[in-house]
């Protein structure tokens, strides 16, 4: 099975969690082992956020603080990649090309964002289409999709299924708002609706969660 893994910076980066780090490089290893390609998409979580404000305070543009925070997301790829040795790419990928080189060599690949304007979600959309993924994880820091925010609102109500065509609607309901948009991004959507992939969105704490999702377990809330 080919596997895009998107690990949200709310999860390993919000703040550092090494240990965390380690558990989702032994998973990796595993998936591999199990005869998966994966790729993987890694945000830059907090770090990211406080480098984009001081870009903000310092007086930079909008693209300039963009590109300070895809360089954090691209330090804690640099992190897993490394850990994972030969198993990895050489390199963190700048681009969809490289990253999709680097899979039909057999190497895991590990990546952070590539450019201004365009979210790590969107980047791990962009790669399960151009890779003909079987399936799009994204490991966050909820359960799964809520029918509003689960952090501000006590009765919100987990979605075990959606369709594209569904969550897209919910979202354009709710752009203006931080609701369910947040946990996955709208253009995102977009892609993986095109090209029919197959998501799930799950708890990113606990690690075995994406082998649960890999096995087809019910777990999160699958979007298809």
């Amino acid at each position: 099975m080919r596997i895009v893994l998107r690990i949200g910076g709310s999860v390993v980066a919000s703040p550092s969690n090494p240990s965390l780090i380690s558990n989702y490089v032994d998973l990796l290893k595993d998936l591999r082992k199990k005869g998966h390609e994966v790729a993987v998409v890694v945000g830059g979580g907090t770090l990211a956020r406080e480098f984009i404000k001081a870009a903000k305070d310092i007086g930079l543009d909008e693209k300039a603080q963009d590109e300070v925070a895809i360089s954090i997301s691209r330090l804690y790829a640099q992190l897993i990649l490394r850990a994972l040795g030969k198993l990895s790419c050489e390199n963190v990928p700048l681009t969809v090309e490289d990253a999709l080189e680097y899979l039909d060599q057999g190497k895991i690949v590990v990546m952070g964002g590539l450019k201004p304007g365009m979210t790590t979600d969107t980047v791990a959309a962009l790669i399960a289409e151009k890779a003909n993924a079987d399936l799009l994880v994204k490991a966050t820091d909820q359960e799964g999709v809520y029918d509003k925010d689960p952090k501000k609102y006590a009765n919100a109500v987990k979605l075990e299924h959606l369709k594209f065509k569904d969550l897209s609607r919910v979202l354009a309901e709710n752009k203006h708002k931080a609701g369910i948009h947040q946990i996955i991004d709208p253009e995102a959507i977009k892609i993986l609706r095109r090209k029919k992939v197959k998501m799930v969105v799950l708890n990113g704490f606990k690690p075995e969660n994406v082998l649960c999702a890999v096995k087809s377990e019910r777990i999160g809330t699958l979007i298809d």
